[in-house]
C-alpha cells in the first residue's frame, strides 16, 4: 500500500514539474484553412508573440480541409501535452456539427483562451434599395424569394436562416465556393447580399462598391463604431458569431493550459498586435473570455445558441 501511494505521489510531483518546465520543444499551432486568410494571419501574429513568452517557436501548420474539420479532429486526437493546439473559430468548433466528425466537440477539447471577437457585417451590392436592415426587411417582404443571399459557409447559411426567422420574410440563397468567389460576384452585382467579416470588406466598402446594413453583433465594434448593430438597424436579436479562440486536445495538465493562456494573454496586450488586430477587422476579446473558462463558457453558450438553429434547418455540409 505505502509503495503504491509513493508511486502515486511520485508520479504527480514528476508530472507537475513536467508542466512547469513547458514547454520544452516547440509547439505547434494548427490552423484549420490554407495560408493567407484572416485565420492564418491571426495565428501567426500570435504565435510569433507567443514566442517571446514561451521562449521556444510556435509552428504554424496549415491543414485545410472539410470546413476545418480534417485538422480539428487531429488536435482531438492528440497527445494532450500541450505541444499540438489549434486556432479555433464558430466554423470549426461550432459550426462543423454539419460534417460527420470522428470526435465531440463539447467533450474532447480544452479551452485555452479566446483571442477575439470579430465583427461580422452585412453588406448590400451596390446600388442595392434598402441601406439598413429596416428598409430590408421591407424589401424581402414586397419581393418574396427575390432577394438573394449568399450562402458561402454554414455560418453564413445559419445567418440567413435566423434572418427569415426574425423577420418572417423569405430570402433565395445562393451557393459558393468560399468568400473570394463570393466577393467578387458581390462587386459584380450578381448577388444582392453577404454576411462577411470586417476586414474581408473595409476597402470595398470605403470606396462604394458594396453597402454596410449593419454589424451583427451585440454591441457597436471598435473596429467599425459608425456602423450600427443589426438591434439598431432594424433586426433585433440578429447576432452573427465570429470569434478566434485557441483549444488543446481533452486531458492537457492545467499548468500546462496556465501556461500557454499566460502567454496568450501577454500576446495579445501587445500594442502593436492590437494594432494589427484592428487593421484585421479583429476586436480584441475581454480579459474574462481570454481565460480557459471564459472561453468554456463562451463556446458552450454558442452551442446551445446555434446547434439548435442549424438542425431544425437541416443543413448538412455539402447542400
Amino acid at each position: 500500500m505505502r509503495r503504491t501511494i509513493v508511486a502515486t505521489m511520485l508520479a504527480a510531483l514528476s508530472g507537475i514539474a513536467l508542466a512547469q518546465n513547458f514547454p520544452t520543444r516547440p509547439v505547434t499551432l494548427i490552423v484549420p484553412f490554407p495560408p493567407g486568410g484572416s485565420t492564418d494571419t491571426a495565428a501567426r501574429l500570435i504565435a510569433d508573440r507567443m514566442r517571446q513568452s514561451l521562449g521556444q517557436t510556435v509552428v504554424i501548420e496549415n491543414a485545410g480541409g472539410a470546413g476545418g474539420s480534417i485538422a480539428v479532429g487531429r488536435v482531438a486526437r492528440a497527445n494532450p501535452d500541450g505541444y499540438t493546439i489549434d486556432i479555433g473559430q464558430w466554423d470549426t468548433h461550432v459550426g462543423s456539427i454539419i460534417y460527420p466528425l470522428t470526435y465531440d466537440l463539447q467533450k474532447d477539447f480544452e479551452p485555452i483562451g479566446m483571442m477575439s471577437i470579430n465583427p461580422q457585417l452585412m453588406i448590400a451590392r451596390k446600388g442595392f434599395p434598402a441601406d439598413d436592415l429596416k428598409g430590408l426587411v421591407a424589401q424581402m417582404k414586397a419581393n418574396p424569394g427575390r432577394v438573394t443571399f449568399v450562402d458561402q459557409n454554414a455560418a453564413a447559411r445559419v445567418t440567413g436562416v435566423l434572418m427569415q426567422q426574425s423577420t418572417g420574410a423569405s430570402i433565395t440563397f445562393v451557393p459558393y465556393r468560399g468568400a473570394g468567389p463570393a466577393m467578387q460576384a458581390m462587386l459584380g452585382g450578381q448577388v444582392d447580399l453577404m454576411v462577411v467579416q470586417a476586414a474581408v470588406t473595409l476597402p470595398q466598402a470605403r470606396v462604394g462598391a458594396v453597402k454596410i446594413l449593419a454589424n451583427l453583433s451585440p454591441r457597436r465594434s471598435p473596429v467599425v463604431p459608425g456602423v450600427p448593430t443589426s438591434e439598431e438597424s432594424g433586426i433585433p436579436g440578429l447576432y452573427a458569431s465570429g470569434w478566434f479562440g485557441l483549444f488543446g486536445p481533452r486531458g492537457m495538465k492545467k499548468e500546462v493550459v496556465a501556461r500557454l493562456n499566460d502567454a496568450m494573454v501577454r500576446a495579445l496586450a501587445d500594442p502593436s498586435l492590437k494594432a494589427r488586430f484592428a487593421d484585421l477587422g479583429l476586436d480584441i476579446a475581454s480579459r474574462e473570455l481570454q481565460t480557459p473558462e471564459g472561453l468554456a463558457a463562451f463556446h458552450k453558450a454558442e452551442i446551445g445558441k446555434w446547434w439548435p438553429v442549424i438542425k431544425a434547418a437541416g443543413i448538412k455540409a455539402g447542400e
